[in-house]
């Protein structure tokens, strides 16, 4: 069966700085520049596809330049690609640093998505062995129609108490964030599960990863080895390698360390995934 995916794909513009800029009027030049596919729901499926995952991504895109190049490249890395209307196509610029410090600016959003968009979605959501549906309007809509499968999502930097995720909190079986917002990611991941998923995933950036079941048993893996290019995507790889790992049957421990291999791909690239380049 079919992992079907709906959420961002976006083009972005990565630079990278010796240092993020002061809040003061400055010049810096750039080490290095590049263009390429991101946005999280991308991320996540072609680091599907890579693990052997069949994966069909849901996506809104524009039929501007950066909407072809995005839909070309994903359909490069073995992602089925269905897209849907929009007047522009997501954009970043993201300032960066060789540490792994990141300001992001959209420069570009896409249009709501359309009834047709809902529906299409939706219908192909009710088909597939899981649906990770993303943070946005396009995946808060999904998830107040309600999603005819298990679903996975991902909170990104959630502090345990912001009304936005909560719909996609209470709807998930599996749910993954990161604890940049909070200093106790155990007490996180405890208020996630008794709001209804079985489990929870936190990853900790050079920390690991840890991750707690709904009957309290906890479950921790250590940061792989790496050799650092990008920080982009890997929470999204870890996603992916951590959900391929349990389609193919591993147990939490399992499913954590292929999270974690899987997250060295994005690291040790400068492109979410380097099929990608």
């Amino acid at each position: 069966m079919t992992v079907v995916v709906c959420g961002p794909a976006a083009w972005n513009h990565l630079i990278l700085l010796d240092r993020l800029p002061e809040p003061i009027p400055h010049m810096q030049f750039a080490s290095a520049s590049v263009h390429t596919v991101g946005g999280t729901s991308a991320g996540k499926a072609v680091h599907l596809a890579d693990a052997g995952v069949a994966v069909r991504l849901h996506a809104l895109l524009g039929e501007d330049a950066e909407g072809v190049a995005v839909a070309e490249a994903l359909r490069r890395a073995d992602v089925e690609v269905v897209r849907h209307v929009s007047a522009v196509t997501e954009q970043h610029v993201n300032l960066m640093t060789a540490e792994g410090g990141r300001v992001s600016l959209y420069v570009a959003t896409p249009s709501p998505a359309d009834e047709s968009a809902v529906e299409t979605s939706l219908a192909d959501l009710a088909t597939a062995e899981v649906a990770v549906v993303d943070l946005g309007a396009f995946g808060a809509e999904l998830i107040r129609r309600g999603v005819g499968a298990p679903v996975w999502t991902d909170l990104h930097d959630y502090d345990g108490s912001s009304a936005f995720h909560e719909p996609f909190l209470r709807a998930a079986e599996v749910v993954f964030m990161n604890d940049d917002a909070v200093d106790d990611p155990w007490a996180l991941l405890r208020s996630c599960v008794d709001r209804g998923p079985r489990m929870a995933v936190c990853t900790r950036g050079a920390e690991g990863a840890i991750a707690l079941g709904a009957d309290g048993t906890r479950y921790a893996v250590a940061a792989a080895s790496v050799d650092l290019v990008d920080t982009n995507g890997a929470g999204d790889a870890f996603f992916a390698g951590f959900l391929a790992a349990h389609m193919a049957g591993a147990d939490v421990d399992g499913c954590l360390a292929a999270g974690a291999q899987q997250a060295v791909v994005a690291l040790e690239s400068a492109h979410l995934h380097p099929a990608l380049a």
